[in-house]
Order: structure tokens, then sequence, then C-alpha cells
């Protein structure tokens, strides 16, 4: 007899199938955690302009507003020009690079309240988050699976 080796046809179609479950139920979840590492770029720029306005308002006694910029949040980056971003230029912040979400801060005597909306899936549902004088960031107020 002779000394045949390697695989038959149904232990090569059984590996495929494995790996194709196996693909199938990993895909989804790396998709979803793409979501929430581009999401996560709103709490930290949040915490940025609460920085930037504590800190303006320890200087002038005031907080800053500012309208939102970029109006929208979308999918991809979008390019932030300091010249452009009215409020957030006076009060000295400027995020590092491109961003995906849109920034906004409304004020009042004593406290403000920063807004960042996120849509990095593109669905128009917005993820939202928001950071006062004594309120960081944290969980996004619009429900953690809204990307």
């Amino acid at each position: 007899m002779l000394n045949r080796k390697g695989f038959t046809l149904v232990e090569l179609m059984i590996v495929v199938a494995i790996i194709g479950i196996l693909a199938a139920i990993a895909i989804p979840n790396f998709v979803t955690m793409q979501y929430k590492s581009k999401r996560g770029e709103v709490p930290l720029n949040l915490k940025g302009i609460k920085t930037a306005e504590l800190a303006y308002e320890s200087n002038f006694d005031v907080f800053v507003g500012a309208s939102a910029y970029p109006s929208t949040p979308a999918k991809t980056t979008q390019q932030w020009v300091a010249a452009s971003s009215g409020g957030f230029a006076t009060m000295g912040w400027a995020p590092d690079g491109m961003v995906r979400g849109s920034y906004a801060v409304s004020t009042t005597t004593t406290n403000f309240t920063a807004t960042g909306l996120s849509d990095v899936d593109g669905d128009s549902s917005y993820a939202t988050y928001t950071a006062t004088k004594s309120q960081n960031p944290n969980t996004p107020t619009s429900g953690p699976d809204v990307y």
C-alpha cells in the first residue's frame, strides 16, 4: 500500500466552515469596537473644553459660549479651522488635528454646558456627551449603544 499523507476534502470543508462561523461572530464585534474607539474622541475633547472654560473663567470671571462647530458631526473626520471656530478660539481651545464630532458650549453667569455630538456610524443618530463645571463627560447621555 502507498503511504498517502494529506487532508481529505471533507476535513478541509469542515475547517473552512469553522473559520466562517468564527468570522461571522467576530466581525460584528470588531465593527462595534471600532465605533466605540472613534466615539471616544468626544469625551476627551469635552474634557479639554472644560479645562479651557475653567481657565478662561479664572482669568476673566466669565464663561465663553460657542456655537456648534463643525455644524454637524460626520462619519469621517473634518478639518478644524481655529479661525472659524468662534468661541473656541476665544477660550484658547482647539483639538489636535481632525475631528469627527461637533462641539458647542452654552453659558450662564455661574456655569457652562459643553455638548459633544458623534455620528461615527453615519445613521444620523447622534451619541451625545455633556460636561459642566462640576460634571465630567464619562458616559453618553444618549445611551451607550448609540454611535
